[in-house]
C-alpha cells in the first residue's frame, strides 16, 4: 500500500522528442521505491491551448472542461517530479503553459526536476524553480541534469552514466520526504 503518489510530468510535446525515453527512465529507477506510487503523466495526453481561462488560476473557478480535467489530476498527486527540455535557455512552453492553468492543486505538495539539453537544461530548471516557488511548491535541491553530448548518442539515443542511479537514489529520497511532510500540512 503506498501512502504516497507522485507524478513523473513529461514537459515536452515534440514529435521525436528526447523526453519520453528520459521520463521512462526516471519511472523505471522509481519501481523499486517502498510506499510510494510514481505515475508517468504526459502532456501530449492533455492538450491544453494556451491559457484561455478568463478567471485567474488561484481563485480555483475554472471554467474549460480541458482545465478541469488537467486540475483533476494533477489533484491526485503528493507530489511531482517534472521532466523538462533545454528550449532557449529556459522550458518548454507546453510545460509552462501547463503549469499555468492550475493554483490551487500545486500548493503544499513536493517538486523536484530532471532536464536535459545541450548543458544538462540546468537553465530550465533553475526557471522552474521561481515558478514553482511561486505555486507553492517545495522544490527539493537534488536534480538530474542529462547532457545531450554525454548521456545521448548522436543526440538522440538515451545512454545516462551510471553517477546519474545515485543522484537519482537521492532525488526520491529528497521528495519523497518532503511529501509526506507536506502531506501534513494539507490535511
Amino acid at each position: 500500500m503506498s501512502d504516497l503518489k507522485i507524478a513523473v510530468i513529461l514537459g515536452s510535446t515534440r514529435p521525436g522528442r528526447n523526453g519520453k525515453v528520459v521520463a521512462d527512465w526516471v519511472v523505471d529507477r522509481s519501481g523499486a521505491r517502498t510506499g510510494v506510487e510514481y505515475e508517468l503523466v504526459d502532456l501530449a495526453d492533455y492538450p491544453l491551448p494556451h491559457l484561455d481561462e478568463a478567471i485567474p488560476p488561484a481563485m480555483g473557478q475554472y471554467q474549460g472542461e480541458h482545465t478541469k480535467a488537467w486540475a483533476a489530476k494533477i489533484a491526485e498527486f503528493d507530489g511531482y517530479i517534472f521532466v523538462t527540455p533545454e528550449y532557449n535557455h529556459s522550458t518548454s512552453g507546453v510545460l509552462k503553459n501547463a503549469i499555468d492553468y492550475l493554483y490551487g492543486e500545486w500548493n503544499n505538495k513536493a517538486a523536484a526536476f530532471v532536464s536535459y539539453g545541450s548543458l544538462g537544461g540546468a537553465r530550465a530548471i533553475e526557471h522552474l524553480r521561481g515558478v514553482a516557488s511561486e505555486l507553492q511548491l517545495a522544490h527539493v535541491r537534488q536534480q538530474l541534469s542529462f547532457s545531450l553530448f554525454t548521456d545521448f548518442e548522436n543526440f538522440s539515443v538515451f545512454k545516462p552514466g551510471e553517477q546519474h542511479d545515485a543522484a537519482a537514489t537521492a532525488l526520491f529520497d529528497q521528495l519523497e520526504s518532503w511529501a509526506r511532510a507536506l502531506k501534513t500540512v494539507r490535511v
